[in-house]
């Protein structure tokens, strides 16, 4: 005979309700030998990681620690052209031609420098490669103008983009920020710009440059 069990207001509990009643400890010890636990409230998982590209969390101490006079670099970050700080060193007493192209060639030293950890985790890269020097003007040339170890036309859009961008905005620029630049050959000397399309897109766009007449 089935026994009938009455809750307090009177209720019948079946004996299949009660064996439900009973199997609930049950699951949740099972649930927890598999991994899962139950959870009463929302769990706080903190923020979600930051995914915005271009931004470091925090600032690069190696640019603050190294001294010499702070510049600004240009850097591949996202398809665009962004600025990070460096700094180059340039002897006291040094005269006005000589600095200009000390301060080139310690712009193109820091362009060739893999970037920083912090820097690649935003993702920032760099085109140029080590080992290009630069140098100053050979006697029929503008005293403004600079000649690389590299021909230009030889470098990748982008890397001609980060040295003529990055040149522009500092000392080895003439007034105007353009760039007189040419190569350790014959080829024609010539005046290049850094307008904004190239900034947003220095793998399509080249520097916009004419030919400087040495006669």
């Amino acid at each position: 005979m089935t026994t009938v069990v009455r809750g307090r207001e009177g209720r019948r509990r079946t004996p299949l309700a009660s064996l439900s009643l009973l199997s609930l400890p049950l699951l949740a010890v099972l649930l927890a030998g598999c991994g899962i636990r139950s959870t009463q409230v929302p769990t706080d998982f903190g923020p979600a990681p930051s995914r915005v590209p271009c931004a470091m969390s925090g600032p690069d101490i190696s640019t603050q620690t190294s001294g010499g006079i702070p510049v600004q670099v240009f850097l591949l970050c996202s398809g665009q052209l962004v600025t990070v700080d460096r700094s180059v060193r340039i002897p006291d007493g040094t005269a006005e031609g000589a600095r200009r192209v000390l301060v080139a060639q310690g712009l193109l030293d820091e362009l060739a420098e893999t970037p920083s950890t912090p820097e690649q985790q935003a993702g920032y890269t760099t085109d140029v490669r080590g080992g290009m020097t630069v140098s100053g003007p050979r006697r029929k040339d503008p005293e403004d103008a600079l000649r690389l170890s590299t021909p230009p036309q030889d470098l990748t859009p982008a890397a001609l983009a980060q040295i003529i961008c990055t040149f522009s905005d500092s000392a080895a620029a003439q007034d105007d920020g353009s760039v007189i630049l040419g190569g350790p050959d014959t080829a024609p000397l010539r005046r290049y710009e850094c307008p904004t399309d190239v900034r947003a897109n220095p793998t399509a766009k080249s520097p916009p440059s004419t030919t400087v007449s040495t006669t």
